[in-house]
């Protein structure tokens, strides 16, 4: 008997500094065997720190171990992490000073006026090829795409390494980590190259190259929040998530518009494009220094770090389960739903349990392939009842199901 063809995954990591070591508790989860089962990994693609967590979850995949992501992802953080008393003083004073900053006027320092810059970007380099040989990284394999954005400081043009076109060196990666205010520019290739996080953050749209089923997108910037901006903090923290996902959502745009035109039979199925279902693993903003901004993307404490790391281990578990619930949701297997729901769930209505997934989750109610779904607090997913849309949310505990609603579509 065949095996059923397993599902082409292209993962996405966008960048937010210190932020990224949720990306690689998200990775390291994900990159398990017994998680990838039924699953096949064909493209990885990061800015800034996205690309650190991107290069070093594909050099794992390279080597046929994909397993040993979470110890390159895990060994790069450690190291990153300011651990020695002197590093301990100078990340503390550096958060002090930016985050100061937003209230008052502080004299600037250019990279370009202290050599420290300059040493910097070379440990940022010697930190990463102690995880990674630079052999791994100058292989150009074609069945796993790697992709690094980051944008010329010249020309303005957006750079994305692509390593189907070129071998990917340390310095690409050190291209898309520049940023401005800490590094020097990085100069390669006739370009002069600063953070990713200014170009595609992340690469999304070449990752179609590499046909695949689904896009998981590991966003660091939250896209919503609850209440207005005021405090000078906020305004500053929440200026810096809008730009960081101006191109990400763009990005997301055009892979959701094509799915659209395929659905709608304005672009015939067989052709250059097929359906791509995008699944969002988002950050809890919750999990940051609420004082300190978009300063936290610098904070190098050993303890935030981990916290991140774990959260994104979590996230990933929860995203994991919601994709096994939806598996049984659209197999139309009524006992398998049930088996997904805790036995204290509570329901967005007044029917049981029993009644509500054999009315809605095995009948009228579908999964829309062309919309996001989005692991955030809970799992969203967008769906059609009788053609309608409408958006299904659960909250999860222990990979069950302990709250489920559906409710109209926002116009």
């Amino acid at each position: 008997m065949t095996p059923p063809a397993r599902t082409r995954v292209a993962i996405a990591c966008q960048g937010g500094g210190s932020h990224t070591a949720f990306t690689a508790g998200v990775l390291a989860r994900l990159l398990q065997p017994e998680c990838l089962e039924g699953y096949e990994v064909v493209g990885l693609s990061g800015s800034s720190g996205g690309a650190v967590c991107a290069t070093l979850a594909w050099a794992a995949l390279v080597e046929g171990d994909p397993a040993r992501a979470g110890r390159l992802l895990e060994g790069f953080w450690t190291d990153n992490s300011a651990t020695e008393p002197y590093e301990r003083l100078l990340n503390a004073w550096g958060l002090w000073a930016s985050a100061a900053s937003q209230f008052v006027v502080a004299p600037a320092v250019s990279p370009y006026d202290t050599p420290f810059s300059a040493l910097g970007l070379e440990d940022f380099r010697a930190m990463l090829l102690r995880q990674v040989d630079p052999a791994t990284l100058g292989v150009r394999p074609d069945d796993a795409m790697l992709l690094i954005g980051a944008v010329d400081v010249l020309t303005g043009e957006f750079r994305t390494f692509n390593s189907r076109r070129e071998a990917i060196t340390a310095d690409a990666v050190l291209a898309s980590a520049a940023i401005p205010t800490v590094f020097r520019a990085v100069r390669l290739e006739g370009g002069t190259y600063w953070d990713g996080l200014f170009s595609q953050n992340p690469p999304v749209r070449e990752l179609a190259d590499t046909a695949p089923d689904e896009i998981w997108v590991i966003q660091i910037n939250a896209p919503e929040r609850e209440s207005e901006p005021t405090t000078v903090v906020e305004i500053a923290d929440r200026r810096n998530e809008l730009a960081g996902n101006l191109s990400l959502h763009q990005e997301l745009h055009f892979i959701e518009k094509i799915d659209q035109l395929l659905a709608e039979g304005v672009i015939a199925p067989g052709g250059r494009y097929k359906p791509i279902m995008v699944r969002v693993i988002e950050l809890s903003r919750s999990r940051l220094s609420a004082w300190l901004g978009p300063a936290s993307k610098l904070n190098r404490d050993p303890a935030f770090i981990r916290e991140l790391i774990e959260h994104g281990a979590e996230r990933a578990d929860e995203f994991l389960a919601a994709l096994s619930f939806e598996r049984a949701w659209r197999a139309g297997d009524a006992e398998a739903v049930l088996e997904h729901f805790a036995e204290d769930a509570e329901l967005a209505g007044e029917e049981s349990l029993d009644d509500f997934v054999r009315r809605h989750l095995t009948g009228d109610v579908a999964v829309d392939t062309t919309r996001k779904q989005v692991a955030r607090d809970g799992i969203t997913w967008s769906v059609r009842i009788d053609g309608t849309r409408a958006s299904a949310h659960a909250r999860l505990r222990d990979g069950r199901i302990t709250h489920f609603g559906v409710t109209a579509a926002r116009r």
